[in-house]
């Protein structure tokens, strides 16, 4: 039996599965938990993973690692980290991203690079870096990603630094259509060249450790989901974690001047569109701790609740928002009055509202020419029983949860597979078990989804 081990350093922990390299099953697994913050020196993740892979990896052949996309990990010449590592989900640079789209128009951004530039994105982090602490800007000779710092990390720090298509198509600066840098970008938007680390393909290895195991190129965290979830052209995954996501694989690169939809490729050679929110399992963990209730009771109190809560809506922007773009918004709650201000009415409104906002993101996957058969719902909030129950009528389309599973670890593990077999395709590993559910009113699903969008335009104006 033939072992391989895949990684998912994401936002809250690091997840180690071992899996057989012949059919994926998962034959042991841990995990360690990562700083709660929006920024992180990347010893914890060094940390974190040597912790969850301790004992773990004795007869393991090769790995892959998946991590947390655009995250700006800056490093000096001598490779140390010149400052804390900035998430995904740190929103500072947002005055920077708008200045970013000002100077050249969404339109030119989107077709350069396949997206318009958020707060999320590493070049608008390198501009708020550069504008912000310019001695800590000077200091800096290359930018990682963070899954490419500890694939470099687990290689022993090695000359060549090396990333992937799919998660370097979400740094602002490399694109899905060429194939290539834009380092014209990655100047402008930080005021001078910096070395970026070399593009591998899907399943060319970034190295091996000295015990001589295959270290995968790895990639990001929404790819690694993907390539774990066996995700063909056409399907499309919601994942409900720290933040929501919507993506699809495609055949074709996007690009999306509105910004909705970030043009990413994906871990096997094609293309992944996707729509990413702030906010996700979040905004039920937040609602049950203002209600004094745990996370089972939320979905009873949502379920004994009327479709639209009564006119109560929530617009779930508790960490500011990515799309809709309003990094400095914060959640609303509309509609309220007497007759609806109750805990059943709150609970069903958070369930509806998340959903909603993942809804969106399903129009703007088709407004690109994505086709949705059905999604595949995952992630810690997928677990969720008014999630899966109301579900299929705001979404619009039957819905599939798979068995809970690590599924970018399970990615990660599924590339190192692929790099240690040397074929030219990714194995083909059953597809976990999964319970499926049609739409039962989505004449209400779609009242839901107007009243929603009601009150956002009313608020936000967008």
């Amino acid at each position: 039996m033939t072992l391989v081990a895949g990684v998912d350093s994401s936002t809250q922990s690091c997840k180690v599965v071992v899996c057989e390299a012949e059919t994926g099953q998962v034959v042991r697994q841990a995990s360690a938990p990562h700083p709660d913050a929006t920024e992180v020196d990347p010893r914890h993740w060094w940390e974190a993973w040597t912790t969850a892979s301790a004992g773990l990896l004795d007869d393991v052949r090769a790995l892959g690692v998946g991590g947390q996309q655009h995250g700006m990990v800056a490093l000096d010449s001598k490779g140390d980290v010149v400052r804390p590592a900035l998430l995904w989900n740190d929103t500072r640079s947002a005055a920077d991203a708008a200045d970013l789209v000002a100077e050249r128009g969404a339109a030119a951004w989107a077709e350069a690079v396949g997206s318009v530039p958020l707060a999320s994105f590493t070049v608008t982090k390198l501009r708020w870096l550069a504008r912000a602490e310019p001695e800590n800007a000077g200091r800096v000779e290359t930018v990682l990603l963070p899954h490419d710092w500890l694939t470099w990390q687990i290689l022993g720090r090695p000359a060549d630094k090396t990333t992937d298509r799919g998660d370097a198509s979400g740094t602002g600066y490399w694109s899905p259509h060429t194939g290539e840098y834009r380092m014209d970008l990655l100047e402008a938007s930080f005021g001078r060249a910096v070395t970026v680390p070399t593009v591998l393909a899907p399943n060319q290895p970034a190295g091996y450790t000295d015990d001589g195991v295959v270290v995968a190129g790895g990639t990001g965290d929404n790819m690694g989901a993907a390539l774990g979830l066996g995700l063909a052209t056409g399907d499309v995954a919601v994942s409900i974690g720290t933040s929501g996501v919507v993506s699809a694989v495609h055949s074709q690169p996007s690009a999306d001047p509105t910004g909705n939809v970030a043009g990413f490729c994906d871990a096997t050679g094609r293309f992944l569109p996707l729509v990413c929110t702030l906010n996700g399992a979040r905004v039920l963990s937040s609602v049950a701790q203002l209600l004094g209730r745990d996370l089972r009771a939320i979905d009873e109190l949502a379920l004994s609740a009327p479709a639209g809560a009564d006119e109560l809506t929530l617009l779930p922007y508790l960490d500011g928002e990515r799309t809709p773009n309003l990094p400095t918004a914060a959640g609303t709650l509309c509609g309220l009055r007497r007759a609806n201000a109750d805990p059943p009415h709150l609970a069903r409104a958070a369930v509806e509202g998340l959903l909603c906002g993942l809804a969106d993101g399903l129009d703007a996957l088709r407004s690109v020419g994505v086709q949705a058969r059905e999604v595949r719902l995952v992630g810690g909030g997928s677990q969720s029983r008014a999630v899966m129950t109301l579900a299929p009528d705001i979404l619009g389309v039957a819905v599939v949860r798979p068995e809970p599973a690590e599924y970018v670890a399970r990615g990660a593990a599924k590339q190192a597979a692929w790099v240690l077999s040397g074929e030219a395709v990714p194995p083909d590993w059953p597809l976990p078990a999964a319970s499926a559910q049609e739409p039962r009113d989505p004449a209400a699903g779609a009242d839901v989804r107007e009243q929603y969008s009601r009150h956002r335009r009313a608020v936000f104006g967008v």
